[in-house]
């Protein structure tokens, strides 16, 4: 029987944590197909892909990260898809428990997990953290069917950061626009993406569970754009004037800048 589900690892360079990540997606005890979708090929990539029986996607078009983004969204053919991102790992029950969310959910959008953060050996839960216990209570008004159809709240909840992470998310094929990550954004491709689609009528699917892990490291993307402090900045406030007045906007993007240091080691 066909998988419904796709992981597709987005993978760059020479990742030390990249078999982490395939083994974490197929380890999962519901069966998905998985892919890996890269602009940089190389030996250790398809190493791996070939360990571990997966098909490389190659990237030969524009980069970027949203290019990149895009490119390994359109290499599923299944109703859902995630982007696992190379350094992140998934529990072994997130595929089960999003499909049930979704597949309870009216017209759902896409579907998203709470996340702990992997430092080093170290798992860093919400108990233990500022910034995701902050996440969590701007996620909180989608806890219930109503304020996950609610397109005011979902504003309400993206207008004060990005709480959404992005490697949580499985994206509903047929709900998605035919450009979903606008590529003059670097920092906030993703909180852009959710800001377009939350003007949408139906579902962000939230499941209030930490069932991924975000690897946070010196070598991450992450990490790295939010070291570009300038380019950043710029991002932010663009993004919070699609909800704010400016005067609000430049307030809110001092205090967002010094949470964000959060993700830096």
């Amino acid at each position: 029987m066909k998988s419904e589900h796709t992981f597709v690892i987005c993978a760059y360079q020479e990742s030390p944590y990249l078999e982490e990540c395939i083994q974490s997606v197929l380890s999962q005890k519901e069966d998905s197909a998985v892919l890996i979708a890269t602009a940089t090929p190389n030996d250790h990539i398809q190493a791996l892909a070939d360990r571990y029986g997966l098909e490389v996607r190659i990237n030969r078009g524009a980069h970027g990260i949203a290019q990149d983004w895009e490119f390994a969204l359109r290499q599923a053919d299944t109703p859902y898809v995630t982007l696992a991102h190379q350094d992140d790992i998934y529990e072994p029950d997130y595929t089960q428990s999003v499909l049930s969310a979704l597949k309870q959910a009216d017209h759902p959008i896409i579907a998203f997990t709470d996340y702990f953060e992997m430092r080093g050996k170290s798992r860093v839960y919400a108990e233990d953290s500022g910034l995701l216990k902050t996440k969590q209570r701007l996620l909180s008004p989608l806890k219930t069917a109503w304020g996950q159809k609610s397109v005011w709240l979902r504003r309400r909840s993206l207008s004060l950061g990005n709480a959404i992470c992005c490697p949580s998310v499985t994206y509903v094929m047929e709900r998605m626009p035919d450009l979903v990550f606008q590529p003059h954004f670097k920092s906030n491709v993703d909180w852009q993406t959710w800001e377009a689609l939350s003007k949408q009528r139906g579902m962000f699917v939230y499941v209030p569970q930490a069932l991924m892990g975000h690897r946070v490291h010196e070598g991450s993307t992450t990490t790295q754009v939010i070291g570009d402090g300038g380019g950043r900045t710029g991002e932010d406030y663009e993004m919070f004037c699609k909800f704010w007045p400016a005067s609000v906007a430049k307030l809110l993007v001092k205090v967002y800048a010094r949470s964000q240091k959060s993700n830096q080691t």
